[in-house]
């Protein structure tokens, strides 16, 4: 019951995606995926979170994984507000 999110879709031209960088060919249907999250997984969780998310766009919607970037944003405990102006995870 903490799951939360965006999905936001942009028009053609108004998100500009690097069509070479890094030596992968992405096409016109590249996406990214931001994912906030608190800090402490391992690098191999996030390696295969990488590969996870990319398999799944691709069997299920046919997305290309070249054209699958990912970027996590890790932050901590005190950096989450759920309303009320609190800070629910840290106690007073």
């Amino acid at each position: 019951a903490d799951r939360f999110q965006i999905i936001t879709e942009h028009t053609p031209g108004s998100l500009i995606i690097d069509p070479t960088f890094l030596g992968l060919e992405r096409g016109a249907n590249a996406l990214i995926v931001q994912i906030t999250l608190r800090a402490g997984r391992s690098i191999d969780q996030k390696k295969a979170l990488y590969r996870t998310v990319a398999e799944n766009l691709h069997a299920r919607l046919g997305i290309r994984k070249q054209d699958v970037m990912i970027v996590l944003t890790e932050n901590e405990l005190i950096d989450w507000s759920f309303g009320n102006g609190e800070a629910q995870y840290v106690p007073d």
